[in-house]
């Protein structure tokens, strides 16, 4: 099988790279940045362009996956659109309407307005279809109000809008009574957001609080009662081209352990130098995959396979690093004091952080239950 890019996609390599050699660098304000990547075209690339361009570039799948590769590669500012980019914009494309692609999708190409999803809830995580968040219509006006909690929302604090899935019909149960609506986050009073403080001192995960938020009767996505479809819809955009991307940032990380391990002497230990030898070995393996399945027929447990395949790998690497520190590794790179406690290196943060790979988006075990049940047809594991 041949996974080599074509000349076109190449000549596209060329000017992702020079723009991004050119801008990335003195990117500082992440909002003004995904500004500066809408004035040039380069948020909703592959976009279905059936209903409208929305001010994006056309792009192949193959060129998404260079641009993806590319802004890897030059150490791009991390992205504070991509959910409303890769999660929202094709939900939109294929589940909304036209009032609703026009109104939402040409603020996102411009990088304007920013998006978080509001799936998870503290009873409801990876088990998405338990949510008890309820969106009461209005008779009079037709609008929606919001109340429930929302969990592990990442950037809602950045956010102007956030997609909610809420159960609209009484006495619903299960997938079944669900909705999808779009709600303006700026909303005092009605809508509050929690930093959650992780293992490594940051705050990316939110709680979020609906009090009675109003969701307008024209944002809601699909039809009433229709959110499970849609919802569905979405998880199976949410790991498209940006696993290339992922890769990327993957392995300069292995770089990272490799080079550490070489300095310390570490990678003398033939068992370590295994270890590190197979990490390298079974991201290869992962590209490989990823691009064999490029734009071909998936199957249902092709997403969970890759799921528990980088979740997995990511963890052991982050343990890797940890154990090339050695005795090290229990020390921050400066001096903790009450007020700064939590200064870590490269290697503690990557050990912290991957802690919980195997659990954010959809946990080792719901992905292994999808492959059971879905791919093998094994008998479905009772809910009740």
């Amino acid at each position: 099988m041949d996974f080599a890019f074509g000349p076109d996609d190449e000549r596209f390599r060329t000017r992702a790279r020079d723009w991004l050699g050119e801008h990335a660098n003195g990117a500082a304000d992440r909002r003004a940045w995904e500004r500066e990547l809408g004035a040039g075209g380069w948020i909703g690339l592959g976009w279905d362009r059936t209903h409208g361009t929305y001010g994006n570039r056309p792009a192949t799948l193959t060129q998404q996956v260079v641009w993806a590769e590319e802004y890897a590669r030059a150490g791009a500012p991390a992205r504070l659109g991509h959910i409303g980019e890769n999660l929202l914009a094709p939900t939109l494309l294929a589940h909304g309407d036209d009032a609703q692609r026009a109104r939402f999708l040409p603020p996102v190409a411009r990088g304007e307005e920013l998006w978080c999803q509001g799936y998870s809830e503290p009873g409801a995580g990876s088990d998405l279809a338990g949510v008890r968040t309820r969106a009461v219509r209005d008779p009079g006006d037709g609008t929606y109000r919001v109340t429930g909690q929302k969990i592990w929302t990442s950037l809602a604090q950045e956010a102007d809008w956030c997609f909610v899935l809420a159960r609209t019909e009484e006495d619903s149960h299960r997938h079944h009574g669900l909705s999808f609506l779009l709600v303006p986050m700026d909303q005092p009073g009605r809508v509050e957001v929690r930093p959650i403080r992780q293992l490594t001192g940051d705050a990316e995960f939110n709680e979020v609080f609906f009090d009675g938020a109003v969701a307008r009767a024209e944002h809601l996505v699909g039809g009433a009662g229709q959110g499970w479809r849609v919802a569905m819809g979405l998880l199976a955009t949410e790991r498209g081209v940006s696993t290339f991307a992922q890769q990327i940032g993957f392995a300069r990380e292995l770089d990272r352990v490799v080079r550490l391990a070489l300095c310390t002497g570490a990678a003398a230990d033939p068992v370590l130098r295994d270890r590190l030898t197979r990490q390298w070995a079974e991201l290869k393996t992962m590209r490989w995959n990823a691009l064999r399945t490029l734009g071909g027929a998936q199957d249902p447990g092709a997403p969970s396979v890759a799921k528990l395949l980088w979740g997995g790998w990511h963890q052991r690497l982050g343990e890797l690093a940890v154990r090339v520190r050695g005795a090290a590794a229990a020390l921050g790179p400066e001096r903790w004091t009450a007020d700064r406690p939590y200064a870590l290196d490269d290697a503690q943060r990557l050990f912290l952080f991957s802690r919980a790979d195997t659990i954010y988006g959809g946990s080792d075990e719901i992905q292994r239950n999808i492959i059971a049940e879905r791919v093998l047809n094994l008998p479905k594991e009772s809910r009740g």
